[in-house]
């Protein structure tokens, strides 16, 4: 009899891949984001995001389980429940700091929420930095080598099952949206693994391919979604057989700080008892990559209790701006 055995497919281990499998969804960010700034209930968090009941409930468990969100009842008659960020959420922070900055860079605002933070420990309205902790210097793409640390090998591409929901970020209602290309693009595991390999110098499909263990299909509409937002560029390489490599545009470049602090947080949660699988090494030192964000005015490095902030709501839907504190 023949057996019918399919080849594992064998993968680098990567604390941002281990984040993305937290993450990685489309529902995943808009349920986080609407946190951020303030949802905590049920009916709060199906009216800023517009998802389906059941698949709002399902998200909801996932990031209980994981123990990004905590669930305690806040009414026992009827018996009802409101989810709070963890330790472990709060610690998403900074990797939402940088996604805000992203969004705001590079996306036009019409449409959507602007938000306004204030770090209270200057008393200023700042923008996040991703800055070095050890030099000061703020952090870009550029400035970083990196090499293999102590948790680098090999594992088996096992990736949990999970429908594309790129679009479902433009479904929401305006009074509720503040990031929406970003959410696409974390909230899409595959995209953002293309993008990380593009980071490391893999540029050629059979590499990008073999990097992250997608299917082909899956890498080809990636591949194509990406450079149809201005994320990266296809290069021909080879007229005959016609042959492209994949560059990051400036655009693309930019958005290394939100894949940074998706690693610090992997780092922080996933990382295996050898160590982390990556060291980063900042270039204008020579010294250990340590990435904090920081106030844009003070400099100093930016908690969740130090900032307030204020949603100001697109002008079809504007009222009054909301004040809240921060998470």
């Amino acid at each position: 009899m023949r057996l019918n055995m399919q080849k594992a497919k064998f993968i680098r281990p990567c604390s941002i891949w281990r984040a993305l499998e937290v993450v990685g969804d489309t529902s995943t960010i808009m349920i986080l984001e609407a946190s951020w700034i303030g949802a905590h209930k049920f009916d709060q968090f199906r009216a800023a995001t517009g998802l389906r009941q059941s698949l709002l409930s399902d998200r909801l468990k996932r990031l209980v389980a994981a123990g990004v969100l905590e669930k305690t009842p806040y009414s026992t008659a009827p018996l009802r429940h409101e989810y709070r960020l963890s330790k472990k959420g709060r610690d998403l922070y900074w990797a939402s700091l940088m996604m805000l900055r992203w969004e705001r860079r590079w996306t036009p605002p019409e449409g959507k929420c602007q938000i306004k933070l204030f770090h209270q420990t200057c008393g200023k309205e700042f923008d996040p930095a991703p800055t070095c902790a050890t030099c000061g210097g703020e952090i870009s793409a550029h400035d970083v080598d990196w090499e293999a640390g102590p948790g680098v090998g090999l594992m088996a591409a096992q990736y949990s099952r999970r429908r594309q929901q790129r679009d479902a970020v433009l479904a929401r209602p305006p009074s509720s949206t503040l990031m929406d290309e970003v959410a696409q693009i974390i909230g899409d595991r595959w995209a953002s693994l293309v993008i990380r390999s593009l980071f490391t110098g893999l540029r050629r499909f059979d590499e990008i391919l073999h990097d992250t263990g997608m299917a082909t299909n899956i890498l080809s509409e990636r591949l194509s979604w990406l450079v149809s937002k201005g994320m990266i560029r296809a290069h021909e390489y080879s007229a005959v057989p016609k042959r492209y490599e994949y560059r990051l545009t400036r655009k693309g470049v930019d958005y290394y700080p939100v894949l940074l602090m998706l690693m610090r947080w992997g780092d922080t949660y996933y990382v295996a008892p050898e160590g982390p699988p990556l060291l980063l090494k900042h270039k204008a030192g020579g010294h250990r990559l340590d990435p904090v964000v920081t106030c844009s005015c003070c400099g100093k490095q930016v908690q969740p209790e130090d900032v307030r902030f204020e949603v100001i709501e697109p002008r079809a839907a504007r009222k009054k701006p909301r004040a809240k504190a921060s998470v």
